[in-house]
């Protein structure tokens, strides 16, 4: 029977890409003859399901025949199509679309997957029972009866209105679906969803924080309901495998607050409901705007994005450096100095005189004739190989005591800044060794000099939170030897960083460890410390000013180049400005006319 019910479904799949158009192009969709082998495509809970990542679809057939659904095949696989042409569509709209319905669900936002996916369902269930004329309702109906207890009464408040914004939409009976049990105030509701559908079907992304909003107050009600809607759950992890591209900048528009629908009058017809705020003032209110690190990572998890919270770091700060990053670097050929025989023209009557090749003129004619018989050599540039300039390491200490930020929680301008120097020096050509570090035995070092973003990222966005004590152990070991190229020593940090030019736990001087480090690396030193501005004018009054003593000395004798940074933010700047001085391709000097 299952051989059979697959070749029926197989060939009802050219009707279904033709529901919506018939120009659509998908892989055919993957019918599995049992639970089990749904379960190892990714599918469980549900009896169908979609992959963005290669735009497949996946269907449970055993399912399917448990839930009497056999004769459904145009209507199940136009469902499942229609997620990847109407909505999510595509990764980074599914991505979107749970950034702005978490905005809307405030403590509740573990039901953002699921709200979605109810949201996305009614457009695509809509389009195909008015559009298309597929049996979207009858379905609803078989799943309704073979429901248990069959009380309405005991229906989750969410299914009562999810099944009656159906009728509404559908201008069917009260209860057809199973919406019988919805009170007064529901059936308002109900209508007010109806309503939404159809008011944003265009742009349904702008209607998702209203329909969360209109869900709210009954999912307080249906927590631990949620079970009555997962045979349906075809989006759950929808974006299992994709590259989360795009995800940390907050969008016009999501910055709203929440909108019921009763209050937005597109849907209501009523003007004097409160008005909705002002698109174009959220707009430019959320514009440049970044979402946090943690918000990110949930919102990855919801999409069905099954990463540790390290990884979710890694690509976050990665993905937040590039608009920062040098370009890669474009070795111009140059010409060579001297000229290069390229073959013989003739000579002219007119020319000079000893530029006639007469060897060549007596091999052509042993007569010569001027102007006639007569050749000389031409020559010309070409390209000559050009040595190029060796890069400079780069030798990296983050400072992660507890006066800074935890980068996988909130936004870290030191990781993020760190992350575009060190992926720069990378494009450069250059390797690079970062230490993370806070209090004693606190340090976390990349193995050696590394080529690997990575690897350099891992180190970035580790968090220790404790005490103050630079390692000078790893700078000391670092030099103990001479280098193979020459290496620039970076430091971001706080006044913490003079706690370097303490005694290490041999007895060294740390003054001597660090004039060491900066000999052996022989391309310098500096510091990028959350300072005030003019911290060098501030007196002996000052309680921090033992600190600033060591600083200027640091300066004055160690020739540590220090910038002050006021605010953390002020970072980012810090960050290109040094990158295009040190990694930047350098332009060809200009020849100077003659």
């Amino acid at each position: 029977m299952t051989a059979t019910l697959i070749a029926q479904w197989q060939a009802a799949w050219p009707q279904a890409l033709e529901a919506w158009s018939r120009f659509t192009r998908l892989r055919d969709a993957r019918l599995c003859a049992s639970t089990v082998e749904a379960a190892r495509e990714g599918l469980s809970g549900s009896f169908a399901m979609i992959r963005l990542l290669d735009q497949s679809v996946v269907v449970d057939m055993q399912g399917v025949q448990e839930l009497g659904l056999n004769d459904y095949a145009v209507e199940i696989l136009a469902h499942e199509i229609g997620h990847h042409v109407l909505a999510p569509a595509s990764a980074t709209d599914q991505f979107r679309l749970l950034a702005r319905i978490r905005r809307a669900l405030p403590t509740l936002e573990k039901h953002a997957p699921m709200v979605a996916n109810l949201y996305t369902d009614l457009y695509i269930n809509d389009r195909l029972q008015r559009q298309a004329g597929l049996r979207m309702a009858d379905i609803y109906r078989i799943l309704e009866q073979g429901r248990a207890p069959a009380d309405p009464a005991s229906r989750s408040k969410v299914w009562l209105l999810y099944m009656r914004i159906y009728e509404n939409l559908w201008q069917l009976a009260k209860g057809a679906l199973g919406g019988a049990g919805a009170d007064d105030a529901t059936d308002t509701d109900a209508w007010l969803g109806a309503r939404l559908i159809r008011v944003y079907a265009k742009d349904w992304m702008d209607g998702a924080g209203r329909f969360a909003t209109l869900l709210l107050p009954y999912l307080v009600d249906s927590q631990n309901q949620e079970d009555e809607f997962r045979r349906m759950f075809d989006t759950k992890d929808a974006a299992e495998g994709c590259e989360p591209s795009g995800g940390q900048q907050i969008e016009a528009g999501e910055m709203e607050d929440a909108v019921h629908p009763v209050q937005d009058s597109r849907i209501s017809g009523l003007d004097e409901t409160g008005k909705p705020p002002d698109d174009k003032a959220a707009a430019s209110n959320s514009a440049g705007q970044m979402r946090e690190p943690y918000e990110y990572g949930e919102i990855l998890k919801a999409a069905g994005i099954k990463l540790s919270e390290e990884d979710i770091a890694v690509r976050y700060y990665r993905e937040r450096a590039l608009p920062h990053l040098i370009s890669f670097p474009r070795t111009p050929a140059p010409q060579s100095d001297e000229l290069q025989l390229e073959g013989l023209e003739p000579w002219q009557i007119g020319d000079p005189l000893d530029q006639i090749d007469w060897l060549q003129t007596v091999i052509q004619s042993p007569r010569p004739i001027p102007g006639v018989t007569t050749v000389q050599r031409s020559y010309g540039r070409e390209a000559a190989p050009r040595r190029k300039p060796e890069p400079i390491d780069l030798d990296l200490y983050v400072d992660s005591s507890g006066s800074m930020p935890n980068p996988r929680q909130q936004t870290s301008y030191l990781t993020l800044a760190g992350a575009i120097i060190a992926l720069s020096a990378l494009r450069a050509g250059s390797s690079v060794q970062v230490t993370l570090w806070s209090g004693k035995d606190e340090v976390i070092v990349t193995k050696g000099f590394v080529r690997d973003d990575v690897s350099v990222l891992k180190v970035l966005t580790g968090f220790f939170g404790g005490s103050t004590c630079f390692p000078i152990p790893q700078l000391r070991q670092t030099y103990e030897k001479a280098r193979l190229r020459r290496t620039h020593i970076l430091h971001i940090s706080d006044d913490g960083i003079t706690t370097m030019f303490e005694p290490d736990e041999r007895g060294n001087s740390g003054w001597d460890v660090a004039a060491r480090a900066l000999a052996v690396g022989d391309a310098g030193g500096t510091m990028a410390l959350n300072l005030p501005s003019g911290w060098e004018q501030f007196g002996d009054d000052d309680w921090r000013s033992s600190a600033y003593k060591v600083l200027r000395q640091a300066k004055e004798q160690q020739q540590w180049e220090i910038h002050a940074i006021a605010q953390f933010e002020d970072l980012v700047e810090f960050a290109r400005a040094f990158s295009r001085r040190h990694y930047a391709p350098k332009s060809p000097p200009k020849k100077k006319n003659a």
